[in-house]
């Protein structure tokens, strides 16, 4: 997998990575870029931060998905910029991120023992557009899905969204503190918005037609969890599956977006 920018709209554009299979977009307006996501240490914030300059000057500002590691421990790389995310974003982001850094430094990637938590500095509770110059980015809050601080970035000139992990392409998606109850709605919001491009979280960028299906699959997971039905008729593996069966006892009931 080649780690290099992919135009996939006018002046946007996805990096894939290797590590996680993690996509990072870029923005690129009439006065300044918008970075989404900056990926899970210090080493590969100032990676991704050399890879915006190869394709504009422009200043930039930055966007979190949602408060996982691999989606915002690069933030320092892009200071002084203005970082955003949900408010719920910002707060998870202080409360776990040195829980999170312990964790995955555990599990062996030594560049994390250089990380220093650096959460959104701007936030928002339902929507806030960023002018970049010639045009608008409008960042939304959808509801509860794979966190309870996801957030999307739609491009609406150029009819591509980033996602983040509410979607995911080439493995199923991730429950360990997600809300499978109202993730389908969630999605059924992001369908709602207009364009054609979805950039997911990790994976290939696809379309709404792959965000259908997968919002199906969910749905479908979910009515087997809740229902005790078949599993040999579940869309998703045991180990999914029962991700999902311990969330529905975990997350609580459901809340409005």
């Amino acid at each position: 997998m080649a780690e290099q920018w992919r135009e996939v709209g006018d002046r946007v554009y996805v990096r894939r990575h290797r590590s996680f299979d993690l996509n990072v977009g870029l923005v690129v307006g009439g006065a300044g870029c918008l970075v989404v996501d900056t990926r899970m240490s210090h080493r590969q914030g100032r990676e991704l931060a050399a890879a915006v300059r190869t394709v504009t000057d422009l200043p930039w500002t930055v966007v979190n998905t949602h408060a996982h590691f691999d989606h915002f421990f690069g933030n320092a790389a892009f200071l002084p910029a203005d970082i955003w995310g949900h408010v719920r974003c910002a707060e998870a982001a202080a409360a776990t991120g040195e829980a999170q850094r312990r964790e995955w430094l555990h599990e062996g990637p030594e560049e994390l023992a250089e990380v220093e938590i650096t959460p959104p500095g701007r936030t928002f509770a339902d929507s806030v557009t960023l002018d970049l110059g010639d045009r608008p980015v409008r960042l939304r809050y959808l509801g509860r899905g794979h966190t309870d601080n996801d957030v999307v970035a739609e491009v609406p000139d150029a009819g591509v969204v980033f996602a983040g992990d509410l979607v995911e392409e080439g493995a199923p998606p991730q429950f360990g503190d997600g809300y499978p109850l109202e993730w389908p709605d969630t999605l059924a919001r992001l369908l709602d918005l207009p364009g054609e491009v979805v950039v997911p979280g990790h994976g290939a960028v696809v379309d709404r037609g792959f965000v259908r299906c997968q919002r199906a699959d969910i749905a479908a997971a979910v009515g087997i969890a809740t229902t005790g039905g078949d599993p040999a008729r579940a869309p998703f593996p045991a180990e999914t599956m029962a991700e999902i069966t311990g969330r529905l006892r975990a997350a609580g009931p459901p809340a409005g977006p």
